[in-house]
């Protein structure tokens, strides 16, 4: 009997072992993938002078655009209008190893060696309102001066009467947009008017107060001024403010350039005749697409310019519209 228990016993212990051998391994879990971790560039915008509102509605464009890229982290700085101040920043961000460098020249003769020397440093450089031209391994976004000016002159042409007096406001020498557009308007507009007297003429650096006490004095040597032909629209406000409220020059014409929410506005009261766009939106949505394309390796140049579209009485509402929608106008 204790033999058939101890034989029973055995064929147990035996069977629940090959049991247990023919149950299913558990399913091991596999090992995460490695994340791979996107790639953040370094892009600084260096500004010309945020003080110029043209220049401010560029670099608060720039921001916004910036924004909708998730690979980018972009520093703003401020060349406050000086070219030691600007060659400084770009130095810096030379030193400081930023993937991509956008530069809004003051002079652009004077940020040219700078330029060269960031591109040499094997950086991505954007020179952008104005280009720097001429400068192997870089890229730029900008607009056509000459064409920014010759819209506005075509206008001038057969809006400003005989024999009339004007004034003439100019950015900075040296500057590729300052002088392209007074080649254009000498070109477009003086030489196809010779009965027109040029009764001042001075470089007011894109600035508005410039622009006023250059005008101030201007108001008080002339008693006809017929039209002020300024280069940007920060300076043809300038000139505008100093005669708005006299009635001696009731009725002057005002030409400027950039499309800026102040001339819109200065047209729609019709202080102003006309301006072209220089769509700050369009050129930061082209700088940042740029910025990436060159960043990443999908480009290694890029060189572009965008529209310059005429704004007269006629169609400044939509532009109105324009600035309100991106909050420029409230």
């Amino acid at each position: 009997m204790k033999k058939i228990l101890v034989i029973t016993l055995i064929v147990s212990l035996m069977a629940a072992l090959f049991t247990g051998c023919s149950q299913p391994a558990p399913e091991a879990t596999p090992a995460p993938a490695p994340t791979e971790e996107k790639t953040v560039y370094k892009v600084a915008y260096i500004a010309r002078a945020q003080a110029d509102s043209f220049a401010a509605w560029m670099a608060n464009a720039v921001i916004e655009e910036a924004a909708k890229y998730d690979n980018i982290k972009l520093d703003v700085f401020d060349g406050q209008a000086s070219d030691d101040t600007e060659n400084s920043l770009i130095e810096n961000a030379i030193t400081n190893k930023y993937d991509v460098i956008i530069v809004q020249p003051n002079n652009g003769e004077a940020q040219r060696p700078y330029v060269e020397k960031a591109v040499a440093a094997g950086i991505k450089v954007i020179t952008t309102n104005a280009r720097i031209s001429g400068i192997e391994g870089s890229s730029s976004v900008d607009a056509d001066p000459y064409m920014q000016a010759k819209v506005n002159a075509d206008l001038a042409v057969t809006q400003i009467p005989q024999n009339a007096n004007v004034v003439v406001l100019m950015g900075p020498p040296g500057n590729f947009h300052a002088d392209a557009r007074r080649e254009s308007w000498k070109k477009e507009f003086f030489e196809k008017r010779p009965d027109v007297k040029i009764v001042g003429e001075e470089i007011a650096n894109w600035n508005k107060d410039e622009a006023m006490n250059y005008m101030e004095t201007w108001v008080q040597a002339n008693d006809k001024i017929d039209a002020i032909i300024a280069m940007n629209d920060n300076m043809a406000a300038g000139a505008i403010e100093v005669v708005k409220d006299n009635p001696k020059f009731k009725g002057i014409l005002a030409y400027g350039v950039d499309g800026t929410a102040e001339a819109a506005l200065l047209i729609k009261e019709g202080l102003m005749t006309s301006t072209s766009l220089q769509s700050a939106y369009d050129l930061a949505t082209s700088i940042l697409d740029t910025a990436n394309k060159l960043a990443t390796g999908a480009e290694t140049e890029i060189n572009m310019d965008i529209d310059c579209p005429l704004i007269t009485k006629d169609n400044v509402d939509q532009y109105i519209e324009m600035h309100k929608k991106a909050g420029a106008i409230k």
